[in-house]
């Protein structure tokens, strides 16, 4: 199969690149090589083609024969204010629009697409007393007084988190987020007007070797590793009661390579899928497992700061039983173990 790889050259495209290779897939490979990413003396791997996807005509010239575009290529990272809009519309929105009028023209039908956990926004929460409810974003007053979780918008009550299902409401909270709902929401329309078929998949904290450290793009995961590096302790948040789901890079390249492969006759026009590993973990939990492997907790055990950051979600929890029943794929690192290897594995400059 013939695919076009778009951030090829990235932290997840690499691992997504290797795979397909390793199965025998002739790659495309592309990367525009955003210095937020890789630096800005970063080059360009020599198998990887220098490709801007908001550039058409570069764009139509990497299509030639191309079964199924698996879609990496991103601006990611929450956004510091308003003024990132522009940058996240042009990246991720018009990027993948452009891409998708070039895959119609090209008659390329299959898209995968690499979307995120954050289209869900606050997660999903359940009351005691009246059942599932949608809280409203915590007060800054609260996160002042040390009050994390959300209470019951009807009686309340502290809520309780449930898992994520992919049919949970789309409510972005950041300008990465709204980008990501805008390339499903492309992706879908196109889906219907080409006659195509869209796998997105909606990555959860994606860690593991080769992880940027240092950027915008840096995950929690990455941040601590560097503090500890540094002989700092991790700072945690709140009160490091977050809970996420932490899944290896190798897994979600898996992932893709899945959807890849997948016989396009068994799936809707548009299929989402959480792409977890489907063991919830606390943020303190994560920074504590890393601190543990690195030679112990005395000498740098995380410190729960209280501080939060205002937009953070408090709990957002995935499902994983529907990428497991359809595409066949389910997660083999388990947290405990991909965390212990992440915290002296290499990390990308």
């Amino acid at each position: 199969m013939r695919v076009l790889l778009t951030g090829a050259a990235g932290f997840i495209g690499t691992r997504i690149f290797a795979r397909l290779a390793a199965g025998g897939h002739d790659v495309v490979a592309v990367d525009t090589m955003l210095s937020a990413a890789h630096g800005g003396d970063a080059e360009l791997p020599a198998d990887v083609h220098r490709v801007d996807i908001r550039d058409a005509a570069a764009v139509a010239d990497v299509l030639d024969g191309v079964d199924v575009v698996c879609h990496q290529a991103a601006m990611v990272g929450a956004g510091v204010n308003a003024a990132d809009s522009p940058a996240y519309a042009s990246h991720n929105d018009l990027g993948t629009a452009v891409l998708l009028a070039e895959m119609f023209a090209a008659g390329c039908q299959r898209l995968v697409l690499a979307s995120s956990m954050v289209v869900y926004g606050q997660g999903r929460y359940r009351c005691e007393e009246h059942g599932v409810v949608d809280p409203s974003p915590r007060q800054r007053a609260d996160l002042d007084a040390g009050v994390f979780d959300h209470c019951c918008p009807v009686g309340g009550e502290q809520l309780r988190w449930e898992l994520v299902g992919e049919d949970a409401p789309l409510k972005p909270r950041s300008l990465y987020a709204a980008s990501k709902v805008a390339q499903e929401h492309y992706a879908l329309a196109w889906s219907d007007a080409a006659a195509g078929t869209v796998t997105a998949l909606r990555y959860h904290n994606v860690y593991g070797p080769g992880m940027p450290r240092d950027t915008p793009y840096s995950g929690v995961a990455a941040i601590f590793r560097s503090a500890l590096e540094s002989g700092d302790a991790p700072r945690v948040y709140e009160d490091g009661g977050q809970m996420r789901d932490f899944v290896h890079v190798d897994d979600v390249a898996a992932a893709n390579v899945a959807a890849i492969e997948a016989e396009p006759g068994g799936l809707d026009a548009f299929s989402a899928f959480n792409v977890c590993s489907g063991k919830p973990v606390s943020i303190l939990d994560v920074a504590s497992a890393l601190c543990e492997a690195r030679g112990g907790l005395k000498s740098a055990a995380p410190a729960v700061t209280g501080q939060y950051r205002s937009g953070d979600v408090r709990h957002i929890v995935a499902d994983p039983a529907k990428a497991a029943q359809v595409l066949g794929f389910r997660a083999v690192v388990d947290p405990a173990d991909g965390l212990r290897e992440f915290a002296t594995a290499p990390l990308r400059h």
